[in-house]
């Protein structure tokens, strides 16, 4: 697995785990699906994502769009 996909994952992981939070424990969890959605957002636009230094750190290689 590269970068690339694992961001995909990782972060539509993160929104479905919030979302259920939200409906099973409390709607404040929909602050943190927010929060993955303007990261998302502003990685488009600035090529910048905090996790992509996570998971370069992990060993994972870097796809076609984080090289």
């Amino acid at each position: 697995m590269n970068i690339d996909r694992a961001i995909f994952a990782i972060a539509g992981l993160f929104v479905v785990a919030s979302v259920l939070l939200s409906i099973y424990h409390n709607q404040n969890w929909l602050w943190f699906t927010g929060f993955v959605g303007l990261n998302l957002l502003q990685s488009s636009f600035t090529g910048f994502c905090p996790m992509v230094y996570i998971l370069k750190a992990a060993g994972l290689k870097p796809g076609q769009a984080f090289k």
